[in-house]
């Protein structure tokens, strides 16, 4: 395990969402402070909310991949493209580990049968960031 994954499974054991857990253990790679990145990741926690929709553990680490690789130019935003391709890799990355990228489908909650632990997605959730930008 890496140091990331390491502080991420504690934030998650803190009370963190798979999301922010993500998010913020990913921190040192962006330039937004750990408080906005908890506070953003709120809502995604638990698949949205809701358990269908996707991963916490995978939002999160897309949050990271819009915060490093966008321009933020608001007047020719022109990263949108590059972004999306980033985040299509992270997410096939993330299906291969995992099995699935819908929280309802890794839980198993309509089959009984887990796919994947929380603890296990975000795990493979900050390897798929390290993968892509820590290298």
């Amino acid at each position: 395990m890496s140091e990331r994954t390491d502080l991420a499974d504690g934030l998650h054991r803190k009370g963190y969402s798979c999301a922010q857990a993500v998010a913020v253990a990913c921190a040192d790679l962006v330039d937004v402070d750990k408080a906005t990145l908890f506070r953003a990741m709120e809502g995604f926690g638990f698949g949205m909310g809701t358990a269908d929709g996707v991963c916490g553990a995978l939002s999160g680490g897309l949050m990271i991949a819009g915060l490093k690789n966008s321009s933020g130019n608001l007047t020719a935003p022109k990263t949108k493209a590059s972004t999306m391709k980033i985040s299509k890799a992270m997410l096939t990355n993330f299906r291969d580990k995992c099995g699935a990228i819908v929280c309802r489908e890794l839980k198993g909650l309509d089959t009984g049968k887990m796919i994947c632990s929380c603890p296990e997605c975000i795990k493979h959730g900050v390897e798929v960031v390290e993968e892509t930008f820590a290298r």
